[in-house]
């Protein structure tokens, strides 16, 4: 029998709560770390916040002029003030927004101020009062191919089409919009591509506080625009790995086959549909790009042009836009509605009709094929 020793038990019930001591001090150090750390993110959070609705430099005499194209988004519109250094965060500007429930932002050019808070800014922008006066107004409509769209620009101005054909198909100028525009790449100088800015001059009205723009003026006021949109899609494109150009391939396309918001997102999806199985997105409206001369209903030999437009020929996106299309058309080639359908037939007064099989397409062509030839008998 071993007899226990009375100072060795109280020895170690000493070193225990020692132990235990110990542990409670760290725990204690930790919740205080923890808590000041807490607090400190919050307290920095709410700084960073704080400091973003107010001025950037309350100090500040000079104004700094701003350009808000027509049809900007909150989110386009924070990034032009953040790039133009009048706000300190195009986030925190996006969420002010939203929580404030702001809305009705007036296009046009403003003097802004350094000096200005969030909330100023907002509520010039809100009123319209821009700093100078319009002098030119342009329209541009959608669905314009570049012969189209020089012709038209030409009819409202003092240039020939063939003056901005020229400038539009200018190598060395084509070149410096590539440096300075996000949207552009080397692909549009691809040889096969018939004209290089087709599908990338977004239409829309542009005001112009001159009287008489240059051509460069025009096209990159257009540029900007598209620049804009490229921003807006671009996190959505990087995650459906999409490429810009094809979208807006398949958008001129969308918007050339379709006249109503709810058509463009079916036929894209028709599109999408037959990309997924390879299988040849055979859409009239590309074979009528390369030769204008085709009418309404291309026939056979037109199907068989040789041309890496020709969607009949050539299965998948073409090698570029064949007009410029409106963010309507842009959203459906990104966002097409979720439908099995193969086939689509346009009827001339804009009714669109969807099959699932060849067998369903072929009868929707045999009822209603007719009007497009009465159609082409009274033109």
């Amino acid at each position: 029998m071993v007899t226990p020793n009375p100072n060795s038990e109280q020895q170690v019930i000493i070193e225990r709560n020692h132990e235990a001591k110990i542990v409670r001090r760290v725990v204690m150090i930790f919740l205080l770390i923890f808590t000041f750390t807490s607090v400190g993110v919050v307290y920095g959070a709410y700084s960073y916040i704080k400091g973003s609705l107010e001025p950037l430099n309350p100090e500040s005499e000079s104004t700094i002029a701003v350009s808000i194209p027509i049809g900007s988004s909150s989110t386009a519109i924070a990034r032009i003030l953040e790039e133009n250094e009048l706000i300190k965060d195009a986030r925190i500007f996006k969420f002010y927004v939203k929580f404030k429930n702001e809305s009705g932002f007036q296009a046009g050019e403003y003097a802004l101020s350094q000096s200005m808070n969030l909330q100023e800014i907002i509520d010039i922008l809100k009123t319209g009062k821009v700093i100078r006066e319009v002098k030119f107004r342009l329209t541009i409509p959608e669905g314009l191919s570049i012969p189209k769209f020089a012709k038209d620009v030409a009819s409202k101005t003092d240039y020939t089409e063939e003056e901005i054909l020229e400038k539009l198909h200018d190598a060395e100028y084509l070149l410096s919009l590539i440096e300075k525009y996000e949207v552009l790449d080397d692909g549009i100088l691809h040889p096969n591509i018939i004209s290089p800015l087709e599908g990338y001059l977004h239409p829309l009205t542009y005001d112009f506080y001159v009287e008489n723009p240059t051509i460069e003026d025009i096209i990159e006021k257009m540029l900007v625009k598209t620049d804009q949109i490229y921003a807006m899609y671009k996190p959505t494109l990087e995650e459906k790995g999409l490429s810009f150009h094809d979208v807006l391939t398949l958008a001129s396309i969308i918007e050339r086959e379709s006249r109503l918001e709810d058509d463009r997102y079916k036929v894209s999806s028709v599109f999408h549909n037959r990309i997924k199985i390879g299988m040849a997105l055979q859409s009239d409206v590309t074979i009528m790009y390369v030769d204008d001369s085709i009418g309404t209903i291309p026939t056979f030999e037109d199907t068989l042009i040789d041309s890496p437009y020709n969607t009949y020929k050539y299965p998948g996106i073409p090698v570029g836009p064949i007009a410029n299309p409106s963010i309507t058309a842009i959203d459906a080639a990104i966002n097409p509605f979720d439908m099995e359908d193969l086939f689509f037939y346009a009827r001339p007064n804009g009714e669109v009709l969807y099959s699932e099989t060849y067998a369903e397409h072929l009868k929707v062509k045999e009822t209603y094929e007719h009007e497009w030839h009465e159609l082409d008998n009274e033109e």
